[in-house]
Parts: C-alpha cells; structure tokens; sequence
C-alpha cells in the first residue's frame, strides 16, 4: 500500500467547464476537500441526492500535495505558518513546546524490529508484517494506523462519488494495469465504436504529459488528463475534481484510466463501479498470482494482445486458472485492441452492465 510513500504534486488540467480552486472574491471553495464532504452530509438529508453548485468556467490547474509520512504531526496540531515569525522558529517551537503527544502516539513511534521473514530457499518476505509493508524507520503499528487513516478518507470520497455516478445513472469503470499493456489502444478504439451511441468521458491518469488524454481527445470525447507527479495511482479526490470538469451527461460512460500500476491501485477505490484488470500476451501467465490484490479487486481481466500469441511464450488457459485462484469469480475476456479480434464480447459487457 502505497499511502507511506509520500506521493505529491499531482496536477489536474484539460477541459475548463469548472474551477475548484478557491475564489477569494466570494469565498467560494470546491476543492473537493473532506470538509466539503462534511458540508454535504450535513445540508442534503437523503443520501442519494448529490448537488454541486461550481461556479463560472476558468482555465484550471489543480495540485495536490500529498505527504503521508513527516507531515502529520504539524497536520495534527494545526500548525499555520502565516504567523509572523519565520518558517525556521516556527518548526523548532512546534517540535519542542508540544507536551502532550499520548502515550500512544509514543508507543506507534516505537520501531518493533520488523525483520523479515525467509523460506527454505532464504528468499526474504517483507510482507509478513501487520500492515503488509515495510518502511525502515517507521512500526508496523504506525504505518497500519498511516494506512487506515489514508483509506477511510479516500474511501468516505469514493463513496460520494459513488452517489454522484449513481444519480447520474453514469456506468463508472476504472482500466488498471502494467504500464504497456495496451490499455490506451483499448480504450480508444472502443471510444470509436460506442461513442455516437452513448455520452463518453474519460479521465486519464498518469505521473507526466498529457499524451494519453491527447489520443483520447483525438477521438472526439472528452478527457481530463491528471497528472500524478510522484504518485503512482488515482485517488477518489483527484476523480472528484476531474469529474467535475467533464459534465458527462446523464446515463454516459466514464472511463478512468489509472497509472500504469499493479500494485497501487488496488486499494484506492475510486467510487467506480467495475474495476478492469487488462494484461496483455507479453506480460507472462504469472502476473495474477504476483500481483494477487489487483486481480482480487478486479471485476474482470481482459487478456490483451492476443494477436501476438504466436510469437510469445504465454498459455491462456494458465494465465486464467491463475486469476482464477486469486478470485474464482473474475469475469475473463481475451482481445486483440489492435486487430478487433475478440473486441464484440468485450462491448456486449459494456451494454450488459
């Protein structure tokens, strides 16, 4: 779980329907920020009725910084540095005048000597641990508790976002995979297919450039490209904002094409309905089994490329007892983006759900 790696830096740009930045002039904020969750949750008593009013367009770059390690205890305290005294004195008095940290706080900060696990071969396992991970310098205990407090805040958002696309009556898939798997191909050649039967929107998810949202773009439908910086999947609030710059219409179709990563991804739920898994011939059969919580979390896997089967080393049926023994009840549909070959059971899923 990638919430201890200090991801930051991510920038939202592409269509300029909405501004989420604040406006000074009227105080008006829709950064999308679990305080305006909070302001929802209160003013709006049915729980199936979302409203957002944004105001007039603008050209928008949004950036987030996230700082999930280091960062918590001046979060923790409020600590402004708008006052007067310089950003130097202001961390020497908050890092020595603060008597009241808990007990604990204390024992989280403790280090309990994680060491990793070995098996017969003394290969080493540093996922034996409480939280699954390992962080030199930080307990299982705190980076558990990291992890926890990173999730429930991410989940509370994908949950109003959930509440948005249901509204909207708008079907929400999140495309993860390996960076090259083929996942752009797919996706914009099934945008020349559908579009003119169907609203589309996409957002597009990288760590740099918008070349992946320009060959959306190309096809006609709407994209908003989120640049990630250093982090390395989509969180519910960068969809958040990106949605709210698309004004797909209702009943559409939104395509949120995450970071190429296995990994990541799999534990940010985004407020989507389906996640898709897409691995390609080149990849090997294994990919499920050494990533298992991608393929657990997904829905269904598409087996891409298979054009190229007859110049690899891949058996189908392997790679699909593989994911089976991840998740017994992912859907598997295999497809050449390239060719079309296999593309038609892959949009009859689409217009089954």
């Amino acid at each position: 779980m990638c919430g201890v790696c200090g991801c930051g830096d991510t920038k939202i740009e592409g269509h300029d329907h909405h501004s989420h930045v604040r406006h000074d002039e009227d105080r008006h904020e829709h950064e999308g920020s679990y305080q305006e969750l909070n302001e929802y949750r209160s003013q709006h008593k049915r729980a199936d009725e979302v409203h957002h009013h944004y105001p007039a367009a603008t050209q928008v770059i949004i950036h987030h910084h996230h700082y999930y390690v280091g960062a918590t205890e001046h979060q923790a305290h409020g600590h402004s540095h708008a006052d007067q005294h310089s950003h130097a004195e202001a961390h020497y008095k908050h890092h020595h005048a603060h008597p009241h940290h808990t007990h604990e706080e204390s024992t989280l900060d403790k280090s309990d000597n994680f060491k990793a696990t070995r098996n017969e071969k003394n290969d080493l396992h540093y996922g034996g641990g409480e939280a699954g991970v390992h962080v030199p310098g930080i307990s299982q205990r705190r980076l558990l508790k990291i992890e926890t407090d990173i999730l429930d805040k991410n989940n509370q958002l994908a949950k109003h976002n959930r509440a948005h696309f249901k509204q909207e009556k708008q079907l929400v898939l999140n495309l993860v995979s390996s960076p090259g798997s083929g996942k752009t191909t797919l996706l914009t050649e099934t945008l020349h297919i559908i579009q003119a039967d169907r609203a589309c929107a996409v957002i597009e998810g990288d760590q740099q450039t918008s070349n992946d949202a320009d060959r959306v773009r190309a096809t006609g439908v709407p994209a908003v490209q989120v640049n990630t910086g250093k982090g390395c999947h989509l969180d519910a609030k960068m969809v958040h904002d990106a949605y709210h710059q698309l004004q797909l219409s209702k009943g559409g179709l939104l395509f949120i094409e995450n970071v190429g990563n296995l990994v990541c991804p799999a534990s940010f739920d985004l407020g989507e309905k389906y996640k898709v898994a897409i691995l390609s011939v080149t990849e090997g059969e294994d990919k499920p089994l050494k990533y298992p919580n991608m393929f657990a979390a997904s829905q269904l896997m598409i087996i891409n490329k298979i054009d190229l089967l007859p110049y690899v080393t891949f058996d189908v049926d392997i790679c699909i007892a593989n994911a089976k023994k991840v998740n017994p009840y992912i859907k598997v549909i295999t497809l050449s983006a390239t060719t079309g070959e296999g593309m038609q059971e892959w949009l009859d899923w689409l217009k089954e759900n």
